[in-house]
């Protein structure tokens, strides 16, 4: 998989294009997702089978074309697909997040021991305050970077207060002040 092409296409909105060298064999039109999202956006996702020799994964300008071996066309490829989207959202996931907490560390002029990327279930981000670590699952860039950003600062405030006190909403509210209308569009998310 060609990550490096990948964050580099998703960061400079380069399109990437199929080499002659690769003759296409078809779109398989039975994998799911058909559509993913990126930083709030929905992006197509095309998969093709190609002469090459491993999976790739190039983001053009709306579509995230995935690029399987010929060999792989009659096998069942959906988990192979679900890998390789998850491996996307971690890498772009880890230059995001990386970004945000700089500037939150800044803000806050503290910052978590660690933090650690990885698929977390029904969550898309947690705080060990004891440990002083988040956990931050890699999914979180499906959203807009104003929720991301927002959900790091939710978790920085987690730092200071476990519970969700009148404290823990003036400190976020000081460094979020539209912290309620971006709270309404993931009312339903765990963080």
């Amino acid at each position: 998989m060609n990550i490096l092409k990948l964050v580099k296409a998703a960061n400079t909105k380069e399109k990437v294009e199929l080499s002659n060298d690769n003759f296409l064999f078809g779109k398989d039109e039975t994998l799911q997702p058909k559509f993913a999202k990126i930083f709030g956006l929905n992006y197509y996702v095309n998969i093709y089978y190609l002469r090459i020799n491993s999976p790739e994964l190039n983001l053009e300008k709306n579509c995230i074309n995935i690029h399987l071996p010929i060999a792989y066309r009659k096998k069942d490829n959906q988990e192979l697909i679900n890998i390789i989207l998850l491996k996307m959202y971690t890498k772009i996931a880890e230059n995001e997040i990386e970004n945000i907490m700089e500037k939150a560390r800044h803000e806050f002029d503290f910052a978590p021991e660690d933090y650690e990327i990885k698929k977390i279930p029904g969550a898309l981000a947690t705080c060990n305050k004891d440990l002083q670590t988040f956990i931050i699952n890699p999914y979180i860039v499906r959203y807009s970077k104003d929720i991301i950003e927002y959900i790091i600062f939710h978790e920085f405030c987690h730092l200071k207060f476990k519970n969700h006190t009148k404290s823990f909403y003036d400190m976020l509210k000081k460094y979020k002040p539209n912290y309620e209308t971006l709270a309404k569009q993931i009312a339903n998310l765990k963080y």
